[in-house]
């Protein structure tokens, strides 16, 4: 307790500090998951994809980044067994933040599309495990999280490969697939609004001071999401018929009007991504704060200040204008050849997949959500449509990175509590 009272500020601007390091590497490295699709299948370019991220992903970490925060600040270690001693949390948490900040640091510049997730879990794991104990770690709720990154590319192929093969029945089957495209988009424009809406205004508003029932919360949503679809016909309106000597069927036609959808897509996945993925940086941030603030009380429960997670969505819209182009460029272009309809059919699965995460409070993997969804439409072109050697390389990296975050976090741990004592 004297610690804490001693260096009590010296700790919360160190977490500031860390925080926005860490929020800039989710924007480096992990944005590429929100937009890499859209560049990928040429439906936007990367000035528009960094744009729509900046406006999108700040939204989602302010408005529907509450609920995961919660989870990865006090449900991965027992915050019981911590009381005694609440430095060692603050020590650890700034561990944390440092070590998945150095390590998003070493993938970005390597062009490596790794889980922040991952990064920021494992270190927690680790410091957790090695510095406080094994019974420090709540092994139920690592169990909990580790499986939802098995379930999240799983449910996100799923659905990405019945989403393709709707599109493709509905659409690239019929006698006129640039009438059907027209005739259906819309629909699809609706499903991204409403699905977004729903989950936004359900579980993410509380903090803000909206608290709206299930009923008002769905009508609203069919409300937004009939918005956004008469915003898309008026796009879609725009495009005219293009005739094509190698274009028998219209197909370049159609993929026109899914370039419009793909706009809308990628700010919903932009919108998640911020949502979920906030709480990677600012999750450790507010639990540092809520001890500080309590002079040495933990509580998992308290609310995260709202200008944390402000500092967040600015730390992941810096990383994203920094250095986010690069591994945008490698995953639009690396897994598999995307067109503007098979990359909506990917990002509206991650998208849903993502913020349906996101309000249970299940910290998943962006990386592995979208890379599911992307595997999802490629398989349900063929095994050959796939770049196995791309996907092998992100799997690899995907394994570097939990051993890695759990080893830096626990070498900066002795640091910090050789520092402060």
């Amino acid at each position: 307790m004297q610690i804490i009272a001693q260096y009590g500020d010296i700790f919360i601007i160190l977490a500031c500090v860390f925080g926005f390091f860490m929020a800039w590497g989710v924007g480096a490295n992990d944005v590429a998951n929100a937009m890499g699709t859209s560049v990928g299948s040429k439906a936007i370019t990367i000035k528009q994809a960094i744009i729509i991220a900046v406006i999108f992903e700040f939204l989602g970490a302010w408005l529907a980044g509450g609920e995961v925060t919660a989870t990865i600040r006090g449900g991965i270690l027992d915050p019981g067994l911590l009381a005694s001693h609440p430095e060692l949390l603050v020590y650890g948490m700034l561990s944390a933040l440092l070590a998945a900040g150095f390590w998003l640091l070493i993938a970005s510049a390597r062009g490596w599309p790794v889980s922040t997730t991952h990064s920021v879990v494992g270190a927690i794991v680790g410091f957790g495990a090695v510095g406080l104990g094994m019974d420090a770690v709540n092994w139920a709720g690592v169990g909990t999280i580790a499986s939802s990154w098995l379930v999240s590319p799983l449910l996100a192929g799923i659905i990405s490969f019945v989403l393709f093969k709707s599109v493709h029945h509905l659409i690239f089957e019929n006698e006129d697939p640039f009438a059907a495209a027209k005739r259906y988009v819309p629909g699809y424009i609706f499903l991204v609004g409403f699905i977004v809406s729903m989950v936004t205004l359900t579980k993410g508003l509380s903090h803000v001071g909206l608290n709206l029932t299930f009923g008002q919360s769905f009508a609203l949503s069919i409300v937004l999401g009939l918005v956004i679809t008469a915003l898309g016909v008026t796009m879609q309106r725009r495009i005219k018929f293009e005739k094509n000597a190698s274009d028998h069927f219209g197909y370049a036609n159609v993929e026109r009007v899914f370039g419009v959808l793909m706009v809308f897509t990628a700010c919903a996945m932009a919108f998640a991504h911020g949502s979920n993925d906030v709480a990677n940086a600012v999750g450790p941030l507010a639990a540092v704060i809520s001890v500080v603030q309590s002079q040495g009380m933990i509580d998992s429960a308290s609310l995260v200040p709202w200008w944390v997670l402000i500092l967040g969505g600015g730390g992941i819209v810096f990383g994203l204008v920094t250095y986010g182009h690069k591994v945008i460029a490698t995953v639009g272009t690396g897994i598999t050849e995307l067109t503007p309809s098979r990359g909506f059919a990917a990002t509206l699965a991650a998208a849903t997949t993502v913020v349906l995460a996101s309000g249970t409070g299940l910290p998943i993997s962006t990386t592995h959500t979208l890379v599911g969804a992307v595997l999802g439409v490629g398989l349900a072109r063929g095994m050959a449509a796939l770049n196995l050697r791309v996907i092998g390389t992100i799997v690899m990296s995907w394994l570097i990175t939990l051993p890695a975050g759990a080893g830096l976090s626990i070498i900066f741990f002795f640091m910090f509590k050789g520092m402060f004592g």
